[in-house]
C-alpha cells in the first residue's frame, strides 16, 4: 500500500513556509490505518509542534483551502483543500510533549501510528510497510485482529466525540468494539452532551451514510448515547400506538430507517424480502436524485434516514386517548416539524439540511391523503410538489418505509402494492405534468399585466400560479384559455376584495 501522492504534495508546501520550519509535524492516525487496510481516504491527520489553530489558517492561506475552526477548546481546526478536483480534509492539533506522549492522548489504537512527515517526504513513493511507523499501542496488531480498542481509560472523559466516533468507526470499518472499551463508553456515556454541535453532526451524517446505519442507531441507543444527543427521543421510548401498528413510536422510528435502507436497496427488511421491493418505485434518476448533496458532508440518502428517525418525534405530545380508548396524534407532522428544527438547530446542521429534514417530517402524510379513494386527480399531484417541491420524491420513499415500519410482520400484501401503485402514478403524473408545463409557459407576467391592466405585485404571482396549475392539469392547451382563466381567477380576486373591506 502507498500513500496518496497528494498527501506529500501538500504537507511538502506547508512545511517548508519559512514560519513552519521549526515546527515538526507528523502524519497520524487514519490515514495511516486506513492506508494499512487499502481503504481510500481524503481525511489527513496532522500533529503539530505549536499553536495548530494558527498553523491550520496560515496553511489555508498559503494553499487556497477553506478553513475551519472544529473544536476551540482542544484546539482542532480543518483546512479543506482540492486537490485534483476532490476535496480533501487537512486536520491540524497541537503536538502534546513528544510523539509519543501525544500518541497516548489518543483515541484507539489503531489510530495512534504516526509517520514523522520529514522521513515521509523523503520515501514518498515508497511502499506503506517500508516506512518507519511509531507504533506503541500495537495499532496493527489490532488492524488485523478487527477491534476498537480505547488507548486508556480516560479518553472519553478527555474528548467525549471519541464515543461517536468509536460506533461510527467500526461501523466503518466492520470491526468490534472490544468489551472492555464498550464498558468505558457506558461508564462515561453521558459526557456526549458536551460535543460540540458542529462536530456531533459531522459524526452522525457519516453514521447515516453507510448502510445497515439503523443497527448503529439500535447500538447508539444500546450504549445511551442516542437519548442523550436527542432527549425528545427519549420521550418516544415505551409509548403505544393503535393496534394496526406492530411497534411503540421509539422502535417504529428505528424499524422506520431500517425500512428506508430496505427501499434504498442498503439493507435487509426482517418482516419481507425482494418480492416487496418488485413494484417500488425505482429509477436510475432517483438514485441520482438521492445522491445530489445538500451540504458539505451531507446528501438526500443521509437525510432521508434522519428524517426517518425523527418524523414522529411529537407523537409523545400530541397523544389523545377517544371515548373509545382509541389513540389518537393530531397535528404530530407539524409540531414535530418545529421539533425537529429546534433539534438540528442545536446540533449545528445547515439550513438546507434542516429544510430538508423538516419537509419530511411535515409532510411525511402528504402521500395517502392525495385521495380518499382511487388515484388522486392531477391537480393533486400538482399541489403536492407545488408544496413539497424538490423534497417530493425524498417524501414518498419515506411514507412507503413508514408504512412498512407500521405493520412489520404483519403487512397486507395487498396494501402494500395499492401504496405503491400510489407513489409510481405520482412520480408518473409529475413527470407527465413537467414535458407539459416546462418548455411552453402560455403566459407570463408582462402579457397578464398588459392583457389585465394590472400593476406588479403579489396577485401577478398567484395568476400566474393559477395559469401553471390549470396547464399541467391539462385544462388549458392555449395563451387565450391562459388569459381567460387569469381574467376569471382576476375577477374573483375583486370580489373577495371587496367582500373583505
Amino acid at each position: 500500500m502507498y500513500f496518496p501522492q497528494q498527501v506529500f504534495v501538500l504537507a511538502d508546501r506547508v512545511f517548508s513556509l519559512p514560519s513552519l520550519r521549526e515546527h515538526r509535524g507528523y502524519i497520524v492516525g487514519g490515514l495511516i490505518r486506513d492506508a494499512l487496510l487499502g481503504r481510500e481516504t481524503r481525511d489527513v491527520d496532522i500533529a503539530v509542534e505549536g499553536d495548530a489553530v494558527g498553523i491550520a489558517r496560515e496553511v489555508a492561506r498559503v494553499v487556497n483551502g477553506k478553513f475551519v475552526l472544529l473544536d476551540a477548546d482542544n484546539g482542532v481546526a480543518r483546512v479543506v483543500n482540492f486537490l485534483e478536483e476532490h476535496a480533501w480534509n487537512f486536520d491540524f492539533s497541537s503536538l502534546y510533549g513528544n510523539i509519543e506522549s501525544d500518541l497516548a492522548r489518543r483515541d484507539f489504537t489503531i489510530n495512534a501510528m504516526a509517520i514523522e512527515i520529514e522521513r515521509a517526504n523523503m520515501l514518498a513513493g515508497t511502499e506503506l510497510s517500508q516506512l518507519p511507523r511509531i507504533d506503541p499501542y500495537h495499532g496493527e496488531e489490532d488492524l488485523k485482529g478487527r477491534v476498537i480498542r480505547a488507548v486508556s481509560p480516560g479518553i472519553f472523559e478527555a474528548d467525549p466525540v471519541r464515543l461517536l466516533r468509536a460506533v461510527r468507526l467500526a461501523g466503518e470499518l466492520d470491526f468490534a468494539i472490544e468489551p472492555e472499551t464498550e464498558k468505558l463508553i457506558q461508564r462515561d456515556f453521558s459526557c456526549v452532551t458536551s460535543v460540540p454541535g458542529e462536530r456531533v453532526r459531522e459524526e452522525l451524517l457519516r453514521l447515516l451514510s453507510l448502510p445497515h446505519a439503523s443497527s448503529h442507531l439500535e447500538y447508539l441507543d444500546h450504549l445511551g448515547l442516542l437519548v442523550s444527543l436527542i432527549p425528545e427521543l427519549g420521550e418516544c421510548k415505551g409509548v403505544d400506538q393503535p393496534t394496526v401498528h406492530f411497534w411503540n413510536v421509539f422502535d417504529h422510528s428505528l424499524k422506520t430507517v431500517a425500512a428506508i435502507e430496505f427501499l434504498l436497496r442498503q439493507g435487509p427488511w426482517e418482516a419481507g424480502g425482494e418480492e416487496l421491493l418488485a413494484t417500488v418505485p425505482w429509477s436510475e434518476e432517483i438514485e441520482r436524485h438521492l445522491s445530489r448533496e445538500v451540504s458539505h458532508g451531507s446528501d438526500h440518502r443521509g437525510l432521508l434516514k434522519l428524517g426517518g428517525l425523527l418524523h414522529d418525534i411529537a407523537k409523545p405530545q400530541t397523544k389523545l386517548i377517544d371515548d373509545a380508548g382509541r389513540a389518537h396524534f393530531l397535528g404530530h407532522p407539524s409540531q414535530g416539524a418545529d421539533m425537529t428544527q429546534v433539534i438540528l438547530e442545536r446540533l449545528r446542521f445547515s439550513r438546507r439540511e434542516i429544510d430538508l429534514v423538516k419537509a419530511l417530517v411535515f409532510y411525511h402524510l402528504r402521500p395517502v391523503q392525495l385521495s380518499q379513494e382511487g388515484m388522486p386527480t392531477k391537480r393533486a399531484v400538482y399541489r403536492y410538489f407545488r408544496d413539497t417541491g424538490e423534497y417530493g420524491i425524498d417524501i414518498l420513499l419515506l411514507a412507503l418505509a413508514d408504512h412498512l415500519a407500521t405493520y412489520g410482520p404483519g403487512l397486507p400484501i395487498s396494501g402494500w402494492h395499492e401504496r405503491c401503485q400510489l407513489a409510481n402514478y405520482i412520480l408518473e403524473e409529475h413527470a407527465c405534468q413537467e414535458v407539459k408545463v416546462q418548455p411552453n409557459n402560455l403566459i407570463d407576467g408582462h402579457i397578464l399585466m398588459s392583457t389585465l391592466g394590472i400593476a406588479p405585485g403579489p396577485v401577478v404571482g398567484e395568476l400566474l400560479a393559477a395559469v401553471r396549475e390549470a396547464q399541467a392539469s391539462g385544462d388549458i392547451r392555449s395563451r387565450e384559455e391562459a388569459l381567460r382563466l387569469a381574467r376569471h381567477e382576476f375577477d374573483k380576486y375583486h370580489v373577495k376584495q371587496g367582500s373583505l373591506s
